[in-house]
């Protein structure tokens, strides 16, 4: 669906908040459809660096088509009294749901076919010539069933191009990501690890970065922190911790090289979890 201009809307409600955007749920008036809108105020010099990151969240998402990626449809700039900008608009897919990182811990069978769905948006991607780099659970809204999306990309970068400063949240980078702002498929790997490591045991993996009184993470403190999946929660198959031990190797070249090999191992461990049940269809429940 193409949309060239946002257009009048009606505020249904607010979805969210930050230091310098805000998400309204709007109805659009040309086509009585909802969507969510992300509005950044420019009060000054120093905000157009927001502005920029707006125009590139459109751009990456204007190379995207999948069912599991937020959709982002238009984007537009309100000009201010004198010069430039005073806000930016962006127009995206409205989801009903809850961000992951508010969920209890879900039943395992439902968890493998999110996290399949997850691995083909980030496999869809890859393919694109785009890493997420910054895959967490707040990045992740859930509707119902196994309905899952990926959000924001707002730190995403496109192969090929140069990188500022590199972002993130500490508990989910990984480790060449912060010591040597790497960004690619295996730090993206990375992430999709950190954030199952999280959904299926309720904890956050041990941090790659140091505080300022903090010694620094190496691999063999790593390994002797990370509690082991099944250790943590034994209801995980071992299938799916392998998965996620895989992923969070600490060692770059350890982890599977493509999220493809990631998700055709998904996709057969969510069968066989499905299999199992007297009701597949509570799945989507």
């Amino acid at each position: 669906m193409a949309i060239d201009k946002i257009g009048k809307f009606t505020v249904l409600g607010t979805l969210g908040s930050g230091a310098h955007s805000n998400i309204l749920h709007v109805r659009r008036a040309e086509d009585d459809r909802e969507y969510a809108l992300k509005l950044i105020a420019i009060e000054d010099k120093d905000d157009l660096k927001y502005l920029e990151q707006a125009k590139y969240e459109f751009r990456v998402g204007q190379m995207l088509n999948h069912p599991n990626l937020v959709k982002v449809y238009a984007f537009e700039t309100e000009a201010g009294w004198f010069s430039g900008p005073k806000k930016a608009k962006l127009l995206l897919e409205y989801v009903p749901g809850t961000t992951m990182d508010k969920l209890p811990l879900m039943r395992m069978a439902k968890l493998l076919r999110i996290f399949e769905r997850v691995a083909d948006g980030l496999m869809h991607m890859h393919k694109q010539g785009v890493c997420h780099a910054d895959m967490k659970p707040n990045n992740l809204i859930y509707e119902r069933g196994t309905r899952v999306k990926v959000l924001d990309y707002g730190l995403a970068w496109i192969k090929g191009e140069g990188k500022g400063r590199v972002q993130g949240t500490p508990e989910y980078l990984s480790p060449e990501t912060v010591e040597h702002k790497i960004v690619n498929e295996r730090t993206d790997i990375y992430n999709f690890g950190a954030t199952m490591y999280r959904l299926v045991t309720l904890q956050l993996p041990p941090s790659w970065w140091s505080g300022e009184d903090g010694l620094p993470m190496d691999k063999k403190a790593f390994k002797e922190q990370l509690k082991p999946v099944r250790t943590a929660n034994p209801m995980v198959p071992e299938g799916l911790a392998e998965v996620i031990h895989q992923c969070l190797q600490p060692d770059a070249n350890k982890r599977p090289e493509r999220m493809s090999h990631i998700q055709g191992t998904l996709d057969q461990l969510a069968d066989e979890a499905a299999a199992k049940m007297s009701d597949p269809g509570q799945l989507e429940e």
